[in-house]
Formats: structure tokens, C-alpha cells, sequence
């Protein structure tokens, strides 16, 4: 197939191709341009090379969705922040990590699709409670991190990792998933 038959059919996929799809690769599109963004604002010094792997890595998220190229752009964007970030907890982290849980929420729907399927509005339904509630639990979680961190508390990993459980329950239970 010569490179005008790809992009003839890649714009025959397009034509087609339903709002839920689109809307899902632009959630994961607008979101990770906010977690590269907001950390290179920041006024820690930022590795370049974070940048340079994390926008080819969107890029190919957004385009091939079901590629390991979403979970590798976390992985970038997570590491480069804990390798140069000050370890307090602050606005900057938080917006950081809503955009990434969108990026896996939104990955994880557009991963399911190919980029030509026709779904329904009621697909959607599916992701927006859990959605909502991991992108609302992230704040959260991080402002009793922040109180925590600070009160001394006894067992404050075990805390953590309560909550954390909590969140994956949560989420698990109003995404009406089952174990069987």
C-alpha cells in the first residue's frame, strides 16, 4: 500500500470515526499537554530529556492509543518530576497528577477502540462517574498526604496505603466491574 492509499484510507477511518473516539483522544491529548506543561513552568530545573521523550510519547498515545506509549509517557512524566521536584506537596503536583490520571482514564478508554468504531454516547456513561471520582480523589488524597505529612502521624505509610486502597475500591465499585 503506497503512502496516498494510507492516508486516503486514514482519512476514510477519520470521517467515520465516532464522537466518543474523538473525544476520548482529545481528553488524553488536552491532558497530557497540561502534565508536560505544568511541570516545565515550574522553577525547579526540569530535565530536557523529559520533554524530549514525553511529547513524541503523547503524540503516538494519541494516535495509536492501545500502544505502550501511554503507560511509558506516565512513567516519563512521573520520574522526571520525582527526580528534580521539591518534595512538598503543592498546586502544581496536584494539577500534575489530575492530568496524568486523566491520561490513563482516557488511554485506557481509547485503547479499547479502534480509531474507525462507531460507539454509542452511552459507552461514555461508563467512565464518567469513575472518572470523576479518580480525578476529584487525586486532590484529595494529596491535601491528606500534605496534613499528614506534616502532623507526624504513627503508620502514616499504612495511611497512605489505606487510602490509595480505598480510591481503587471506589473507583472498582462505581465502575460496576465484577470479579468473575
Amino acid at each position: 500500500m503506497s503512502a496516498d492509499e494510507k492516508i486516503t484510507t486514514w482519512l476514510a477511518q477519520l470521517r467515520v470515526t465516532s464522537a466518543a473516539v474523538l473525544l476520548s483522544r482529545s481528553v488524553l491529548a488536552v491532558a497530557g499537554a497540561v502534565a508536560i506543561v505544568v511541570p516545565t513552568l515550574q522553577p525547579w530545573d526540569q530535565l530536557d530529556l523529559v520533554l524530549y521523550l514525553a511529547v513524541p510519547l503523547l503524540v503516538t498515545a494519541v494516535v495509536i492509543p492501545d500502544s505502550l506509549a501511554a503507560m511509558l509517557f506516565l512513567l516519563v512524566v512521573g520520574i522526571g518530576w520525582l527526580m528534580r521536584a521539591p518534595g512538598t506537596i503543592s498546586w502544581s503536583l496536584i494539577l500534575t497528577a489530575v492530568a496524568l490520571v486523566a491520561v490513563h482514564l482516557a488511554s485506557a478508554f481509547a485503547g479499547q477502540l479502534p480509531s474507525y468504531a462507531r460507539v454509542h454516547r452511552a459507552a461514555l456513561r461508563r467512565w464518567w462517574l469513575p472518572g470523576t471520582i479518580a480525578i476529584l480523589l487525586a486532590p484529595a488524597i494529596a491535601a491528606s498526604a500534605a496534613l499528614i505529612q506534616h502532623a507526624n502521624v504513627a503508620g502514616s505509610l499504612v495511611v497512605t496505603a489505606l487510602a490509595a486502597a480505598l480510591t481503587a475500591t471506589t473507583i472498582w465499585l462505581t465502575a460496576d466491574q465484577k470479579l468473575n
